[in-house]
């Protein structure tokens, strides 16, 4: 059955169903799901990392690469002259440079790789591109693909039993969700850290008395109703099941930063910090996949989105991702957990070297950059290279696919297999390859 016949998008994003334990669960956990997979295509040699979790960071609105980690000559915009908006710096990695307001991850790039050249064809339009860098495909009028978590954590669940498989630190969207895979492969979602995600708390007026009359109730309907082996209401059984097992103290105390050393936490910065931060306890806790969306407190009005005067303040935005993934890079290692978690930085699109009339930049898909770091995998500071303006790829070209291909393989992910949506194959990463230089 196709996902999209059977839910309004909608009432997925929006709605919610109220359980008997006063928690909520989403309405598109009502949809069916498709559990079947195989492995069809095995010419090529399987590569396998050994990384155990994946922390993907979202940059919404279109990080500039020629900005940040593809820097070239610098340019002016009151000139036209085409180029870099800030000068570069040299990294640990011989050859490598980045942008001058990267002077924290400059000296660990040895443990990153800036993939200099995926591409794609979406720049026109933020949800579609959002889409294909979530998915890993375009838009489709009859499929709803899962995205790269839900891929993820459909092959490998959660690390720990009392724990999620997947976590977004951010808005919900349904680019972000499972797609035909079903809800159980959903994620569990908070939009501030101070909080802890709402659908884990009981409201104040449900005490724990009423907690029980509650559950009481939902056992004698359930014992009084017909048996029943429709997917849809089994799911809805489960999510119950899980919302109840993860509103307890255990996992709930991973949410509780403000036991952090205050050292380490100003090292992190403000709350786009406080999520990394929170995306290290989430791995330790035992969450599998980590989404961490850079889209608040913006200090330029329009986030990675830089046309026109949105540029002027993006360097504060360069230094809020600089501090905090340099940190959370740093307190990986210090926790011996960077080998074993693999760091994605994403963004819809990339930026042209050329400004527009008030200085700011346009959307470029044909070569721009995304961000891999730790997860065991051998680093090289930078990988592809592009021409002097970074608008054209001069070699190794990566696609989508072959960069989901990367990221699944580094947690061990059959990237060559087959999902099913009902009796449809398709492709795990729409058959993409690992950059294979990456691993061994």
């Amino acid at each position: 059955m196709n996902i999209s016949n059977t839910i309004n998008r909608r009432e997925c994003l929006g709605g919610a169903a109220t359980v008997a334990g006063g928690l909520t669960v989403p309405r598109c956990l009502l949809a069916d799901t498709s559990d079947t997979s195989d492995t069809s295509d095995t010419s090529d040699t399987l590569i396998q990392g050994k990384a155990e979790h994946v922390i993907s960071i979202w940059l919404g609105g279109g990080m500039g690469q020629i900005d940040t980690f593809d820097p070239k000559q610098k340019g002016d915009p009151q000139a036209k002259k085409p180029g870099s908006y800030y000068n570069s710096i040299e990294t640990a990695v011989p050859g490598v440079q980045v942008c001058e307001h990267l002077k924290n991850l400059a000296p660990l790039m040895d443990r990153v790789t800036a993939v200099r050249t995926v591409h794609h064809e979406m720049i026109d339009e933020h949800a579609a591109a959002t889409n294909r860098m979530h998915t890993g495909r375009p838009i489709s009028g009859t499929v709803t693909y899962p995205s790269l978590g839900s891929l993820i954590t459909h092959e490998r669940q959660a690390a720990d039993e009392g724990a999620p498989p997947y976590v977004l630190i951010g808005y919900p969207n349904i680019t972000r969700g499972p797609g035909f895979l079903g809800a159980k492969h959903g994620f569990l979602y908070l939009t501030n850290t101070s909080e802890g995600p709402a659908g884990l708390s009981r409201p104040d007026h449900i005490t724990p008395a009423r907690q029980s009359r509650r559950a009481a109730f939902l056992a004698e309907l359930r014992r009084s109703a017909q048996p029943t082996r429709d997917s849809r209401l089994l799911n809805y059984d489960a999510a119950i099941e899980q919302s109840l097992k993860l509103s307890g103290p255990g996992f709930n105390s991973a949410f509780q930063i403000e036991k952090e050393p205050a050292s380490l936490r100003n090292l992190y910065g403000g709350e786009f910090g406080q999520r990394c931060l929170l995306s290290r306890r989430l791995v330790e806790r035992g969450v599998r996949f980590i989404e961490v969306s850079h889209n608040l407190n913006f200090l330029n009005g329009a986030g990675w989105d830089v046309h026109n005067e949105g540029i002027l303040n993006q360097h504060g935005l360069i230094q809020e991702l600089d501090t905090a993934v340099a940190t959370l890079i740093t307190d990986l290692e210090n926790t011996r957990l960077l080998d074993k978690t693999l760091i994605v930085i994403t963004t819809e699109f990339g930026r042209p070297p050329e400004f527009d009339s008030n200085g700011g930049r346009g959307h470029q898909g044909t070569a721009f950059s995304c961000v891999l770091a730790g997860g065991g995998l051998k680093h090289r500071g930078a990988w592809g290279e592009t021409d002097e303006f970074s608008k054209k790829i001069v070699s190794d070209p990566v696609g989508v696919p072959d960069f989901f291909a990367t990221a699944c393989a580094a947690v061990a992910v059959d990237y060559r297999k087959n999902l099913y949506d009902g009796d449809r194959p398709v492709p795990i990463t729409d058959r993409g390859q690992p950059i294979a230089e990456l691993f061994g």
